[in-house]
């Protein structure tokens, strides 16, 4: 039996497309081994959000060559698909796939030898049809992604993603309603709604809204917990917000990506909202949500931000107390706009700036997590880790429990006792 690994980088929806060509590599009789073991065709599915993205997804591939030099090597996903040229002549690549042909992997692999190149990228114009590839379950998971939108519209300043990615291409809800019923047949308790801009859901077929496919998803009866990805800020509308504070398995996680906290470089970002419209997002949610987790991103170091808008930054988030954040570093992408601005900020500043929104991030989401102690919380176990459960609660709080039993899979009430940083300590609640 011939085999089959996949190194995957990047966000959830490479996440739920890697399972997706892993059950079509498994449907054609191949076996899937881990990504360290020697295999016949290893599948490399790139990142280019950042340059270190791009980095990695290079050294990954030249890993793979180390692994099994006979081997057939597929580039595919984001980086595959701005640079295939750039990616086809990295030592050991065989195939290169953009972001229109996943679901043709195996042919396309079987097609090409050890000793070819082979390019088979169409233009990010041109990813115009969304491309069926459904993930039906995951490797070792419990929480379970479903991809239901590809593609951005949105053209941030900085952003290479929407000519990796192409124009929004919705799914059918019917396409969505099938994949989620076989996921929980397959045991899976939450499901993780995600793609490239999740919000643009229908806008492309007048078919539909993001809320719809909620509402669906939460007549399910076997489904305990529904989770949402990014979302696009204003899109959450005091009416939508209160439709979705009555959806009963809806997580009281809401992931509204910032990007800056100050609204003279949100406008170069050419980002939509300004910090007054987010902050009066923010409040709504938490009006309408109990405890509920408000996460986000946020850059530092894009062109021209100075001291003093780094400072309002900084200002905007400490009083807006996030429950958890992703820091990174502005990275140019060629062929964004933001790649050919002036006074481009030094590395050692946006280095500096990294660290110090991270420390007023971790302050707030140690105060987040330490006002939860007490309480008794859903907590979705998942895998063992270092002697303890590890699972996550409905607002995405990290939990661990000692246990003889085990645990994995199963939705069971904690109490939350210690904050741990990276995790909080929980003990199995009974209410008898």
């Amino acid at each position: 039996m011939k085999k089959v690994a996949f190194i995957t980088l990047g966000c959830k929806v490479n996440t739920y497309e890697t399972e997706g060509m892993k059950r079509l590599f498994e449907k054609s009789g191949y076996e899937v081994v881990e990504p360290d073991n020697c295999a016949d065709v290893y599948v490399i599915n790139t990142c280019t959000v950042t340059h270190l993205s791009d980095r990695k997804s290079r050294q990954m591939i030249r890993r793979a060559r180390r692994l099994n030099p006979d081997a057939v090597i597929a580039a595919v996903g984001c980086y595959a698909q701005v640079a295939p040229e750039e990616v086809s002549k990295i030592e050991g690549v065989n195939l290169v796939i953009g972001n229109n042909r996943k679901s043709e992997i195996v042919e396309l692999v079987e097609e090409v030898s050890r000793d070819e190149k082979k390019i088979e990228v169409l233009p990010g114009r041109e990813l115009k049809e969304y491309e069926e590839l459904w993930a039906g379950s995951y490797t070792g998971h419990t929480r379970a992604f479903l991809k239901i939108q590809d593609g951005c519209d949105q053209f941030c300043s900085y952003c290479i993603i929407p000519f990796a990615r192409g124009r929004i291409r919705s799914r059918s809800m019917e396409s969505i309603m099938d994949e989620a019923r076989k996921l929980v047949d397959n045991g899976f308790k939450e499901i993780v709604l995600t793609g490239i801009h999740l919000t643009s859901y229908g806008k492309d077929t007048g078919k539909g809204t993001l809320l719809d496919v909620i509402r669906e998803l939460d007549k399910m009866e076997r489904l305990s917990r529904i989770r949402l990805g990014s979302l696009e800020p204003l899109y959450m509308t005091e009416e939508m917000i209160r439709e979705m504070s009555g959806i009963e398995k809806l997580c009281p996680h809401f992931h509204l990506s910032l990007q800056s906290g100050c609204d003279e470089t949100l406008a170069r970002m050419n980002r939509k909202y300004t910090t007054t419209e987010y902050r009066g997002i923010v409040e709504k949610i938490r009006r309408y949500f109990e405890d509920v987790a408000i996460t986000t991103d946020i850059m530092t170091g894009f062109p021209g931000e100075t001291d003093a808008e780094f400072r309002k930054t900084c200002e905007f988030v400490q009083s807006i107390g996030f429950s958890q954040a992703h820091i990174f570093q502005y990275s140019v992408r060629k062929g964004t706009k933001a790649a050919a601005m002036k006074d481009q900020v030094p590395p050692e500043v946006k280095e500096e700036r990294s660290k110090i929104l991270t420390a007023i991030c971790n302050n707030s989401m140690r105060a987040f997590r330490e006002n939860q102690i007490g309480r008794v919380k859903d907590v979705l176990f998942e895998e063992k880790v270092d002697g303890y459960y590890a699972g996550h609660t409905d607002n995405y709080i990290p939990v661990r429990v000692l246990s003889d039993e085990n645990l994995s899979g199963e939705l069971l009430s904690v109490r939350l006792v210690k904050n741990e940083h990276d995790f909080m300590i929980g003990q199995l609640y009974n209410e008898k």
